[in-house]
């Protein structure tokens, strides 16, 4: 039944962007759908967080058509055509790759080792030698310094960061609440807090790259 419906939807897909289908879908591109990947995979984490059971599968659904509908899309492409049947060959192939320990036998002594095989199987997949390679720096400011700290320490290059100093023990509650206390001193002080840490990021990331030409 699943891959019927799977079927079903690809064939629905191209009703829409085939000729006789509907103008808007035929219309889109890349570039105007991003937003609407956003959107829905951010109402996705509102169902989640809601626990609402019923709003997951329809937002999951939304997030599935995005997929799906850019899928199509590349069909249409001159020169480099590609369909969800590749869009779902590479990334059952590359599971099958970053998973030895499942697919090939090999031992692993946990969950820490299993993130270590799977960055390494990563940077040599991607010819990656820097801490910057695959980093996305569209994403929001807050997941961008964090992958930028996290890839600084996991390829060992030094970043010079004023450490945050509080008698109370790290948890989410009091880290949250030194996070919002941050956000509202900026605004007080008319600074855009999202902005002021993206040009923070990009500091920690041309420090990284100075580190790593020397």
């Amino acid at each position: 039944m699943a891959g019927s419906e799977l079927q079903r939807l690809v064939e629905v897909m191209d009703r829409l962007r085939s000729p006789g289908g509907c103008p808007w879908d035929a219309e889109q591109t890349h570039e105007s759908l991003v937003k609407y990947l956003l959107e829905e995979s951010y109402e996705f984490i509102d169902s989640v967080d809601a626990k609402d059971r019923e709003g997951m599968r329809e937002e999951l659904g939304d997030v599935l058509l995005q997929v799906y509908f850019h899928s199509r899309i590349a069909e249409d492409h001159p020169t480099d055509p590609f369909s969800i049947e590749d869009v779902a060959r590479a990334i059952a192939d590359k599971l099958i790759r970053r998973h030895p320990h499942v697919f090939e036998g090999l031992e692993v002594s946990g969950t820490d080792e299993i993130i270590d095989n799977w960055e390494e199987i990563k940077a040599k997949e991607k010819g990656r030698t820097s801490a910057l390679d695959g980093v996305a720096l569209a994403q929001p400011a807050l997941p961008l310094v964090e992958k930028l700290l996290y890839r600084a320490e996991k390829y060992k290059v030094p970043v010079a960061l004023k450490k945050y100093e509080s008698d109370q023990p790290a948890t989410n509650e009091s880290v949250g609440e030194a996070l919002a206390s941050i956000i509202a001193w900026a605004r007080d002080n008319e600074i855009d807090p999202e902005n002021a840490l993206r040009l923070y990021g990009r500091q920690i990331a041309e420090q990284i790259k100075a580190t790593e030409s020397r």
